[in-house]
């Protein structure tokens, strides 16, 4: 499979955040979010073939029993669920980070991040070729493929937000059936601590407003958006 990178840092986001884990980010994405921060593995993807014995080795002495499958869309890289299996035989926590756009078909997984794109995810003519701005629009949501994730485990929901848009994360979820409101996390947008920090106000008030838990991007605070971090 493609791979854009591999690394070894903490989990900055989500239920996990702060938990050494080692990140396998595939290269290649279904989807082109408008304000995308891996563009080397989506609108761009760079990487080269790696097997997935090479994949485990060079994993192997990294002291962490917990593995993050990222992208771009893991789930569409080819071997990814022999990969996911891989992994679960050698006893290694799996999280898999995905927009819920391809329905998981029993892969290991111990934990699915599920990252559903709203309508604000879209790009625009001026960014991109007019037909990826249809093609995403119809791709991002998918509420039977994430009820599929759903039903399959453990999971989060994160959005990312400015705090403006509870109205269509509430459609979604009505479309879900009964989400625990922990389990839906808001995550304000933005590449730098100056872009969170002035996002945050409005998504810790969304969070308060529906009862949501309010997700930092923890890295982006440590490391800024640096790859391998």
């Amino acid at each position: 499979m493609r791979i854009s990178e591999i690394f070894y840092s903490i989990q900055g986001e989500g239920q996990l955040i702060g938990v050494p884990s080692i990140f396998i980010r595939t290269s290649g994405c279904n989807l082109r979010c408008a304000w995308c921060d891996t563009m080397y593995s989506s609108w761009s993807p760079e990487g080269k073939t790696c097997s997935i014995p090479t994949i485990l080795d060079q994993i192997s002495d990294f002291p962490t029993h917990h593995v993050v499958l990222t992208g771009g869309e893991p789930m569409i890289a080819k071997g990814i669920h022999q990969l996911a299996k891989d992994l679960r035989d050698k006893g290694y926590h799996i999280t898999i980070e995905t927009a819920g756009t391809i329905a998981p078909e029993g892969i290991a997984c111990d934990l699915a991040s599920i990252s559903p794109k709203l309508s604000h995810s879209t790009p625009t003519a001026d960014q991109i070729d007019p037909s990826w701005v249809k093609k995403h629009d119809e791709r991002r949501l998918q509420p039977m493929i994430l009820r599929s994730w759903i039903e399959q485990g453990d999971y989060q929901l994160k959005f990312v937000t400015d705090g403006d848009d509870l109205v269509e994360i509430g459609d979604l979820l009505s479309q879900l059936g009964e989400i625990p409101a922990e389990k839906v996390l808001l995550m304000p947008e933005g590449i730098t601590p100056e872009q969170l920090q002035s996002r945050i106000p409005g998504v810790i008030a969304a969070c308060k407003e529906r009862g949501f838990r309010f997700c930092p991007r923890l890295h982006i605070d440590l490391f800024g958006n640096t790859p391998g971090t």
